[in-house]
């Protein structure tokens, strides 16, 4: 519904000619139009917004962005959203990604020493469990890489929320390593803990 959503909307911006600069209808008019739930318009607003596609401006409303600007993006947005590329692909692009942010992430003495990653350590060691989602969205956001965090963002949403809730019991001790790893600078450890937790939750049936 997600996908379908975002394609209509791109297919209905196009049909009314809008341009670089234009506001798009609201998300009443939107709704209406497209007969669906707000929180689903809002949702796939939200990912064009992510993408750099449309542009909030407070008390103004919405607007489409120059997409001569995200040409790498509108080609990747372009890929997935025609929903015909094999998710064995998306899923490797993703983790590439992931192991790429990581490995970064390990490598730089300021990103390694972050205090987020003591904070998910001892939720983790407390309570046994920390939202899967959170914790991969960390290790990409504290690259910095802005670009690389919207094509993840895209990839995780056609892949069909892989990271989705909370990690089980089987979990812990991969991802503990993860993030013990990240925080010595062991980058290739990092990744092998990486590997055996994407393999636990393959098995789970939440990855490819």
């Amino acid at each position: 519904m997600y996908l379908e959503i975002v394609n209509e909307l791109r297919t209905l911006f196009k049909e009314e000619n809008l341009k670089h600069g234009d506001k798009i209808p609201s998300e009443r008019v939107l709704t209406e139009r497209l007969n669906v739930g707000r929180s689903t318009i809002r949702e796939a607003l939200r990912s064009l917004e992510l993408l750099g596609l449309i542009e909030t401006r407070r008390g103004e409303g919405t607007f489409l962005s120059d997409f001569s600007r995200h040409q790498l993006v509108e080609v990747l947005a372009a890929f997935v959203l025609q929903g015909e590329q094999s998710f064995s692909d998306v899923h490797f692009t993703r983790q590439t990604l992931e192991k790429e942010a990581i490995r970064l992430v390990a490598k730089s003495e300021i990103q390694r020493s972050l205090p987020v990653w003591e904070s998910l350590q001892k939720i983790l060691q407390n309570e046994g469990s920390i939202n899967r989602e959170d914790l991969i969205r960390e290790i990409l956001v504290a690259t910095g890489n802005r670009l690389s965090f919207k094509i993840w963002f895209l990839l995780k949403q056609y892949g069909g929320e892989p990271f989705a809730g909370h990690s089980g019991p089987e979990e812990k001790q991969s991802l503990l390593s993860m993030i013990e790893n990240i925080r010595s600078g062991q980058e290739n450890e990092a990744i092998h803990a990486f590997n055996s937790w994407i393999g636990l939750l393959s098995k789970g049936g939440n990855v490819k």
